[in-house]
């Protein structure tokens, strides 16, 4: 009696499968393209994409149109609640958190960013754009405004610090939490795509919110874009260290 011979394209999911499992592909890596495939098991591309959507089918990768085929990620799950403390809410999902800083600057306040803060007009804010990490991986990027009056030495304090909180700290605010928040679905910019390595209009969440210090005077104006399929936003009670805007440790 004849052995049932298995599909080749199952013999290639179950080899991409365990070079998953076995970390030659990590969360968020791209897999070589379908031409890369096709040599590597001596097949064509058609034997090739049968095994990627099967693949597709069970949860292991996903695809981004132009961009190629991707190892799934488990979505971090960040808490939406009254403190803004990045690093301790990555933490406490299990993940090893981290951030780049894109750029520092001080210039005039733009109308939104002044009644946020409430600035008169042609006041000076100092700006942070910035791109948050889990397990080196982007989740986020993110702009959050100063009022540069207020804490005239911030933008070298971040730069030296690289937190949010040891830098407000210095200027005398130990602590602070979030007045307001907005969550609203978005579409991708190219930039943002960039930094997110994602594909131009892949869906992000934006969260803008307001921070204040203990006399509940604004001290800062965040907004954060989140990668899509990278982060799950839950509601904590307000009693929670967490907060939903990733900057800080």
């Amino acid at each position: 009696m004849t052995a049932k011979r298995t599909p080749i394209w199952q013999s290639i999911a179950a080899s991409l499968t365990e070079d998953i499992t076995e970390g030659r592909y990590e969360p968020g890596a791209k897999l070589p393209t379908e031409a890369e495939l096709s040599a590597r098991f001596g097949v064509n591309r058609h034997t090739v994409r049968h095994a990627l959507k099967s693949m597709s089918n069970n949860g292991l990768v996903h695809s981004r149109r132009g961009a190629g085929v991707f190892v799934a990620q488990v979505p971090t799950d960040y808490a939406i609640g009254k403190r803004v403390r990045y690093h301790r809410n990555l933490k406490q999902a299990g993940r090893l958190p981290g951030k780049e800083i894109l750029h520092l600057e001080t210039r005039t306040a733009d109308t939104r960013e002044a009644r946020a803060l409430g600035l008169a007009e042609g006041a000076q804010v100092h700006v942070y754009d910035g791109l948050s990490l889990a397990d080196s991986q982007p989740i986020a990027v993110f702009r959050s405004v100063f009022p540069a009056g207020r804490f005239p030495a911030l933008t070298e304090q971040l730069g030296r610090l690289r937190s949010v909180t040891a830098a407000l700290k210095e200027h005398g605010i130990h602590d602070y939490t979030r007045a307001s928040t907005r969550l609203s679905a978005r579409r991708a910019s190219a930039t943002q795509a960039l930094h997110l390595r994602i594909t131009e209009g892949d869906p992000v969440l934006r969260s803008v919110g307001v921070n204040v210090d203990t006399n509940q005077t604004p001290i800062e104006f965040g907004t954060t874009w989140f990668a899509g399929d990278r982060v799950t936003l839950t509601l904590s009670d307000e009693r929670s260290q967490a907060g939903d805007v990733p900057k800080d440790s």
